[in-house]
């Protein structure tokens, strides 16, 4: 005798049923942004937290009947992380499809190694739409600033906007827009590092800080590592750090040239003024700057003075130092002539 289905194959079967019936044409190609709702599913989200997502949105009504449903379409195996716009009364059909294939209503968006705060929010503008003050104040939302695990500081979440390009869309909300990149900056930190922060008796916040000056500093890669080590002898010692890039985001712009007038700048980031370490990041950092601040080049190296070239002169005394600034000005001279 044939064994009759149970009641939850019969409900899943008969939802299908239903589900298919009811599902909508496609979106009419014209319609706006605005009517339509985003969500984000952060990379390495489970399938439970993304249906958090969707329900919290009002993608979804019932979500424990669309979980049903869209585990016999195979969307738990097949979920894509990153950011969506859907339909106000998209189709399950329609959300299941498009989760499972990651399609959206998105451009690129490109975060720089070396950016400041103030530029990423400039280039939101004018890519996406997004607002600058707005975007700024989503940098200084303090629930990201514990998601990440660091004290609130006056530019927030600055820093931690992982640098790469991202496939977002247009006219996303300024928080949902921070929020996904500071996401990127935990997906990419690697385990490793926390043990070395231990060697080095530093935090991740101190960690990212340094590697933000060290981005902003080098031109020439090789570099990188002698840099970080003249910042950590510094620390070591007691010594204002004396970054002229601390300066620039002190004033909020790009500065052709930091003149000593300007050195003066009341702020906390001021490395002339203070001793230590800014109170967080200036610039967003890449992964070679991160592990240039981890591993320092076991060297004695104080002081460095860039060349023409981009490329730096090391010293360990401050009489090797002053002799290191008289070459760079004689090969800058010579090259005005020629």
């Amino acid at each position: 005798m044939k064994k009759r289905p149970s009641c939850v194959v019969r409900r899943a079967w008969v939802l299908c049923a239903l589900a298919l019936s009811c599902s909508k044409p496609d979106p009419d190609k014209y319609q706006s942004v605005a009517d339509r709702i985003m969500v984000i599913i952060p990379r390495g989200a489970t399938y439970y937290q993304a249906l958090d997502s969707l329900e919290s949105r009002g993608v979804i009504g019932s979500r424990d009947w669309f979980s049903l449903y869209a585990r016999i379409r195979g969307l738990p195996s097949n979920l894509k992380s990153g950011v969506y716009t859907f339909d106000k009364d998209a189709s399950w059909s329609s959300v299941v499809s498009t989760l499972k294939s990651g399609r959206g209503l998105e451009v690129r968006f490109t975060v720089t190694e070396g950016m400041m705060g103030f530029e990423v929010a400039e280039r939101a503008r004018s890519w996406l739409g997004v607002s600058r003050d707005s975007f700024v104040a989503a940098m200084r939302d303090t629930s990201l600033e514990r998601e990440l695990g660091i004290k609130p500081t006056p530019a927030g979440v600055d820093g931690y906007m992982y640098p790469t390009t991202y496939v977002v869309p247009m006219r996303m909300r300024a928080r949902d827009l921070v929020k996904l990149m500071t996401h990127e900056f935990i997906a990419r930190w690697q385990p490793e590092w926390d043990a070395r922060l231990g060697e080095l008796h530093m935090t991740r916040h101190q960690l990212v800080t340094l590697a933000s000056i060290i981005e902003a500093e080098v031109r020439y890669r090789p570099d990188r590592p002698y840099v970080s080590a003249v910042y950590h002898n510094r620390l070591k010692r007691g010594m204002a750090l004396q970054a002229d890039p601390t300066i620039i985001y002190a004033y909020g712009r790009r500065l052709r040239r930091v003149w000593e007038r300007q050195l003066q700048i009341r702020s906390p980031y001021n490395t002339y003024l203070n001793p230590g370490l800014p109170p967080g990041p200036i610039t967003q950092p890449s992964d070679s700057s991160i592990i240039a601040a981890l591993y320092p080049a076991p060297i004695g190296y104080l002081y460095f003075v860039a060349q023409p070239d981009g490329k730096h002169i090391f010293s360990s005394t401050y009489a090797d130092h002053l002799a290191a600034i008289r070459e760079s000005k004689r090969q800058r001279r010579a090259d005005r002539v020629n």
